[in-house]
């Protein structure tokens, strides 16, 4: 193996799935699997004594779940990528594990080649959601008022700030924002830097899950 290769922690509690998985990928080029977990607690250890480059995480796993086992691996190692990789597809698990801090998540029904070709994204930064998980997530942007579930946001937020919030949601871009807002380029980003810090967020994927999350459409 060569020291370019993406280091690969896999994290899944069942032993078959767990190796085949690990077993497809040692026949990618670029990918090399350093490492294995049955649970959250054991992927934090790996992680803290491995330093992978990215975590493949399980979502429902026994003693600590990979949604936990997310949110301390990104806060004790902010350049390691988490990708979640699951059966389950509901809302919730989808949400919580974006703002826990992973860079996307994935279906296990996905292609080896395409998995191979997903780790590579993460790796260089792309956030990435199976089709049908983003389409539950459209789903819930389209839910009709009055059937909000979740706390109103963080009320601390401006009138202005929550707008830009609603257009975070919707995946429009600085440029997008300013041109339907009729401002710079230059306030949006101030804007946007402010609800982050308001809210104690990462970046705008998580603005736009509890943009989600809390039903600001």
């Amino acid at each position: 193996m060569t020291t370019n290769n993406i280091r690969i922690l896999l994290v899944d509690d069942q032993y078959l799935i767990r190796e085949g998985i690990a077993s497809l990928l040692e026949l990618e080029d670029g990918i090399e699997v350093v490492g294995l977990a049955d649970n959250g607690q054991s992927a934090i250890a790996q992680a803290l004594k491995l330093k992978p480059s990215i975590v493949l995480m399980d979502v429902r796993m026994p003693e600590m779940n990979g949604v936990a086992a997310t949110a301390k691996i990104r806060k004790a190692l902010p350049t390691c990528q988490v990708l979640m990789l699951t059966t389950f597809d509901d809302e919730e698990f989808i949400v919580q594990s974006l703002l826990a801090g992973a860079c996307g998540y994935l279906m296990k029904d996905i292609p080896s080649k395409d998995l191979a070709q997903a780790i590579k994204l993460a790796h260089a930064g792309v956030f990435q959601l199976a089709p049908e998980v983003a389409g539950k997530l459209v789903g819930q942007l389209r839910q009709p008022p009055g059937s909000q579930t979740k706390p109103p946001a963080d009320p601390a937020l401006t009138t202005r700030e929550l707008e830009i919030l609603n257009h975070l949601a919707k995946g429009a871009t600085n440029k997008e924002i300013a041109q339907d807002m009729h401002v710079s380029e230059g306030t949006v980003k101030n804007h946007v830097s402010h609800i982050l810090t308001k809210l104690d967020l990462r970046d705008r994927t998580q603005a736009a899950v509890y943009a989600v999350e809390h039903h600001l459409e």
